[in-house]
């Protein structure tokens, strides 16, 4: 099969429009056509059903978008791997991690990576839904749990527990509990038991409502729980690094956390040779190094 025409055909699938790929390919629509109508006589099949609204892929249309679409991934791939010199770091990243995460430890410390590589270009993606990195939805992951998917390079960077938390103004005008039977005078800031989550936060705060606690504030995200830890809304369920940038924070109920939140960067084996991945790899090992020594400085950790 001619390439070219493989080109055209997979532009105008993803788009939909033979208008809109030929402005993506810089072609007029009548060259566009003229080469989808060769692709279809070569095959002697036809690959989109045309209506007013636009195209839409028939079964063979399919069968072949989706082979083009994997060669798209894999010359992406080795567009990526060949621009990435020995000595230079530079184009896109797609990083994906959760959101509490993303915006509580990950954000505030790019500037840091940006100062070593400041032609390189950070995608953040931040969401508690999986991205697949093998279909090339993303090039690194930073998750709470081990990946399950195939054909990932993975490595445990660090462990995290969920505590609790609250601002000195609001232990002043509402006093300090000393057990958790004290919290029934205290509003609970959490993620909700039914939003996605790790296991062991949804325990802790399935635990701690065992304890009848009336005043409550659900928040999706522990960015959200965060922000109204600081308006001094209540105590709220976080990740035991916020400490590191808001050390302002106390520690409420030393003896009340969840087990260990195990941390992972991973990234497809595919990507392993990339200046990029590696460059990404080794900036979050050094600040997880940096973190756990203050930590330990601070008899934080053993």
């Amino acid at each position: 099969m001619d390439w070219d025409k493989l080109r055209i055909f997979h532009a105008v699938a993803d788009a939909g429009s033979l208008t809109h790929a030929g402005e993506t390919l810089h072609l007029s629509q009548s060259a566009v056509s003229r080469q989808i109508r060769a692709l279809e006589e070569s095959l002697n099949t036809t690959l989109f059903h045309r209506h007013a609204r636009g195209l839409i892929l028939t079964e063979q249309g399919e069968l072949l978008f989706d082979a083009t679409s994997a060669m798209s991934r894999r010359l992406d791939t080795a567009e990526a791997r060949i621009r990435d010199s020995e000595e230079e770091v530079f184009g896109e990243l797609r990083v994906t991690t959760t959101t509490g995460f993303g915006s509580l430890w990950l954000a505030p410390r790019l500037p840091k990576l940006y100062e070593k590589f400041p032609d390189l270009k950070i995608d953040l993606m931040l969401e508690e839904r999986v991205l697949d990195l093998p279909m090339r939805e993303a090039d690194v992951a930073i998750r709470m749990k081990e990946p399950s998917q195939a054909d990932l390079v993975r490595r445990k960077i660090m462990a995290v527990k969920m505590c609790l938390y609250a601002t000195p103004a609001y232990i002043e005008a509402n006093g300090m509990p000393d057990t958790l039977e004290d919290m029934k005078s205290h509003r609970l800031i959490s993620q909700s038991v039914n939003s996605t989550q790790v296991g062991a936060a949804s325990q802790l705060v399935a635990e701690l409502l065992t304890h009848e606690i009336p005043l409550l504030l659900t928040v999706n995200n522990y960015f959200g729980v965060l922000q109204a830890v600081l308006a001094d809304l209540g105590v709220g369920v976080l990740p035991d690094y916020v400490t590191q940038d808001f050390p302002s924070l106390l520690r409420i109920l030393p003896e009340v956390q969840s087990n260990d939140v195990p941390v992972f960067l991973a990234y497809p084996e595919e990507l392993r040779q990339s200046r990029r991945i590696a460059a990404f790899r080794d900036f979050v090992t050094e600040e997880i190094i940096a973190y756990r020594k203050k930590r330990k400085k601070e008899g934080l950790i053993a």
